[in-house]
């Protein structure tokens, strides 16, 4: 019986190529600019440009590239609209290829700019002092604590920034943007146009148009892809609307996402007033997304009394948010099922400079009356006159 040595490392012959060291060397690489893995499975993500969100979906702080997230929305308001604005600057300033479907390439110009850091402001205000706690319940104290940390500078120093702040007030410069906008082929109906139009639809040319730009991108570059109002009659012809035209239009986008597992995302949004999640349609459409959510705007009181500052009337939440899927990754669940807080009544709030908060949705406590009662003996006359 002869005695091996332990902890020893046997030589392989020479020329011989060594299983799995390809993978080792891969994931020895940096990941790309706006990308980094999950603090739950390792997996990569990317941010979609609005803090809140990120910590919304799954607990993986972003959405995982080879994702697609749908987002509905109530009503005649656009703050799906500025979701996806967000989206598509953060995919800019990251240097990633972001694709519009629908709008003409002049939409870039309604992009915010990036927000000035706010440094002196953070640095001259004093800690918060012990008596400043909500006295209440415990549930507004925690409130008060998650907001905080939500203010909280994201990052490290020395680390790239994941997601960055941006204002509404402001345009996107040029001169800010890494990345490129590519505007797909037009889904636009045909207005005063009498020449006979193409008998393909403008759906599949989108397929075909994302397909040629990733076949024949490095496998580096991270693509966004950018669909805001599906389905809206201003923007896609009559024949976009048909069940077999955009039900094959997901499943292709469906395709491609699982294809570049490591380099493609897509937002889409989609007005219910038009197509009401009741429908089959509707319904059929959010399975072949990866995640669903629903804005529902509050509607304004007529008569309200203004806010006395514009701290409270950024706090005050305008509209709720329902969360009806969230992405499941593996056969422990996965898609937020460690975390109850997408289980809770959420709110959502639109600032110029913090953009869209989300936060769960509490009714606002109840201050104490300063006015005291006064006793009805002060009140009574001397004088009583019958």
């Amino acid at each position: 019986m002869s005695f091996v040595k332990r902890n020893t490392v046997l030589s392989s012959r020479p020329g011989r190529v060594v299983p799995g060291a390809k993978q080792a060397d891969a994931e020895r690489l940096p990941p790309p600019p706006g990308v980094r893995p999950s603090p739950l499975d390792g997996r990569p993500t990317t941010s979609t440009g609005t803090a809140s969100l990120d910590q919304l979906l799954a607990g993986h702080s972003g959405l995982p590239l080879g994702t697609c997230l749908l987002v509905e929305e109530q009503g005649t308001t656009d703050f799906s609209g500025i979701l996806l604005r967000y989206y598509a600057a953060e995919g800019l300033v990251q240097g990633h290829q972001v694709h519009l479907v629908g709008y003409p390439p002049q939409w870039r110009r309604n992009l915010p700019g990036l927000a000035e850091p706010d440094s002196k402001s953070k640095s001259s205000q004093p800690p918060p002092a012990q008596e400043e706690k909500m006295k209440i319940a415990w549930r507004y104290e925690a409130l008060g604590n998650s907001a905080a940390s939500a203010n909280s500078p994201r990052g490290d120093v020395n680390q790239p920034t994941f997601c960055h702040s941006f204002d509404l007030a402001k345009r996107l410069e040029p001169a800010v943007c890494k990345g490129s906008l590519h505007p797909t082929p037009s889904t636009g109906p045909p207005m005063f146009d009498a020449r006979p139009q193409p008998t393909t639809s403008p759906l599949k040319a989108i397929i075909k148009h994302l397909q040629t730009k990733l076949e024949t991108s490095p496998p580096t570059d991270i693509h966004r892809v950018v669909i805001p109002s599906l389905l809206l009659p201003e923007l896609y012809a009559p024949q976009c609307s048909h069940p077999s035209e955009v039900l094959q239009f997901l499943h292709a986008l469906r395709a491609l996402l699982r294809k570049y597992s490591t380099q493609l995302t897509a937002i889409i949004t989609l007005q219910t007033s038009l197509y009401p999640r009741s429908s089959g349609l509707v319904r059929w459409m959010e399975l072949l997304c990866d995640g669903v959510l629903e804005l529902i705007p509050l509607p304004a009181t007529p008569g309200a009394a203004p806010p006395s500052s514009s701290s409270e009337k950024t706090d005050q939440p305008q509209g709720l948010l329902k969360v009806h899927t969230l992405p499941i990754y593996h056969e422990k669940g996965g898609g937020g099922a460690e975390t109850s807080s997408f289980r809770e009544t959420l709110s959502f709030s639109l600032s110029a400079t913090k953009g869209l908060n989300i936060k769960p949705y509490s009714l606002p406590p109840m201050e104490e009356e300063e006015k005291h009662e006064k006793s009805p003996a002060s009140t009574v006359k001397d004088g009583i006159d019958f």
